[in-house]
């Protein structure tokens, strides 16, 4: 029997972010270094939900002194930690370096400055509803479901709950106040799972822009 999201949350919710944010990563944190992953796990987190940051750090020891024995790993009532490329002997020593950095972080009020998302994850934490439209409707089968992207638009517009919308509309507007040419863009683009380019003539910069004056209209 697997666990139920309620006790998933309780004792491995955190846990569960900060794993997410190695997806494609490497873990390769040292006791005197945080890995690109866990800096983006902290900027994003410091910045949004602070508090989360001392939970994440529980978690991350619990788990590393009490790994889940071979009954949990039967009834299915445990946390798989995903792969990480390393021996599974080496996980719990990796979790207490991730806590014991997180650890030094809440206690010298290190919050990283904000910064252009570096990793896939934190795109997506940062600008999950820009995400969503983008990876929804604006995958290589657009060309099969609108007739162009200012259908996709309105499509979405009328199927989305309108704070939603508004959401959206202030996701990009962060993401339009970024420091980034288009270069920078067309890899935001690709990274909140935007499959086709923008229309002609647009880049993916002003087409950013022109989706949002549109949905704020």
């Amino acid at each position: 029997m697997s666990m139920k999201p309620l006790e998933h949350d309780r004792r491995y919710g955190e846990l569960d972010q900060v794993m997410r944010a190695y997806l494609g990563q490497p873990a390769d944190d040292t006791p005197e270094r945080r890995g690109r992953a866990l800096d983006a796990y902290l900027r994003h987190t410091w910045h949004t939900r602070p508090w989360a940051i001392a939970e994440a750090e529980r978690q991350l020891r619990e788990y590393s002194r009490n790994p889940p024995g071979r009954l949990r790993q039967e009834l299915g009532e445990f946390y798989s930690i995903p792969d990480t490329g390393m021996p599974q002997s080496e996980i719990g020593g990796w979790l207490t370096v991730l806590a014991d950095h997180l650890k030094r972080s809440i206690e010298a009020g290190e919050a990283p400055e904000p910064a252009l998302p570096q990793t896939h994850w934190e795109w997506h934490a940062r600008f999950p509803e820009t995400a969503q439209l983008l990876g929804g409707w604006f995958s290589q089968d657009i060309v099969d479901e609108f007739p162009d992207h200012e259908a996709a638009v309105a499509d979405y517009r009328a199927s989305t709950h309108p704070q939603l919308v508004a959401r959206l509309v202030g996701e990009l507007s962060e993401l339009l106040a970024l420091p980034m040419d288009d270069s920078d863009y067309a890899l935001a683009a690709a990274e909140l799972g935007m499959e086709v380019g923008p229309p002609d003539p647009f880049s993916h910069g002003a087409w950013f822009q022109s989706v949002a004056t549109t949905l704020a209209a």
